[in-house]
C-alpha cells in the first residue's frame, strides 16, 4: 500500500499542471492553452507523426517524455520561450522541481522520470531530438492558426521564431520543412515581424 500511496500522491500533485497555462492560444482563439493541454496534444502528435522521424525512435518512450517534460512548470512556472531574462534561472528552477515532484513516487519511478526528463532536456537521443521537434511545432501550429495573435502581443519576429525552432531539424527534417512553411505564410500573413 505504501508504493500506491506515494503514486497517488503523485498523481494528485501533476492535476496542478492543468493550471500552468502557456502563451499560445488555442486553436478556436477562446483562451490559452494549459501545460497539461499541451502535454496531451504532444503525445498524440507523437503517435501520428512517428513516421517523420529522421531515425527510428522508440514511440512508448518519446510519448512518455513529452507527458512529463513539463511536469517542472508546476513549481517553476512556464518560462516564455522568447523571453531571455527568464530564461537564466529557468533550468534552475526547473531541476529544483524535478527532484521534488518526482521524489514522491517509489525509487524506481522516481530515477525513470528524472531520466526521461534529463534525456529530454538534453536532446541527444533520437527520441528526445523528436520529442523537442514536437515540442517546438506545437506551439508554431497554434500561434499561426490564432492568426499569431501572442507572437504579435510580445512582438516576435521571424528570426526569433526560426533561431528557437531551428533545431526541430534534428528530429524530423519533415517537420522541419512543414513549420519553415507556416513561418513563411505568417510573416506574409503579418504575424510575425520580418526583421
Amino acid at each position: 500500500m505504501d508504493r500506491l500511496k506515494k503514486q497517488i500522491s503523485f498523481i494528485i500533485e501533476i492535476d496542478k499542471l492543468k493550471t500552468v497555462y502557456r502563451q499560445s492560444l488555442i486553436s478556436d482563439k477562446s483562451r490559452y492553452e494549459n501545460d497539461a493541454e499541451h502535454s496531451w496534444h504532444l503525445a498524440l502528435m507523437a503517435m501520428l507523426l512517428n513516421e517523420h522521424t529522421n531515425e527510428k525512435v522508440d514511440l512508448l518512450k518519446v510519448i512518455k517524455m513529452v507527458l512529463i517534460h513539463d511536469l517542472v512548470e508546476i513549481d517553476a512556472g512556464d518560462t516564455y520561450c522568447y523571453d531571455e531574462k527568464a530564461k537564466i534561472d529557468k533550468r534552475e528552477r526547473e531541476e529544483k522541481c524535478a527532484n521534488r515532484i518526482f521524489s514522491l513516487l517509489p525509487d524506481d519511478q522516481r530515477d525513470e522520470m528524472f531520466e526521461l526528463w534529463e534525456e529530454f532536456e538534453k536532446m541527444e537521443t533520437a527520441e528526445a531530438k523528436f520529442a523537442a521537434a514536437l515540442d517546438r511545432l506545437q506551439p508554431v501550429m497554434l500561434n499561426y492558426t490564432a492568426d499569431g495573435l501572442s507572437w504579435k502581443k510580445h512582438g516576435i519576429s521571424v528570426a526569433q521564431v526560426i533561431e528557437r525552432n531551428r533545431l526541430m531539424k534534428d528530429g524530423s527534417d519533415k517537420l522541419w520543412d512543414y513549420a519553415k512553411q507556416i513561418i513563411e505564410d505568417a510573416v506574409k500573413k503579418g504575424y510575425l515581424k520580418n526583421v
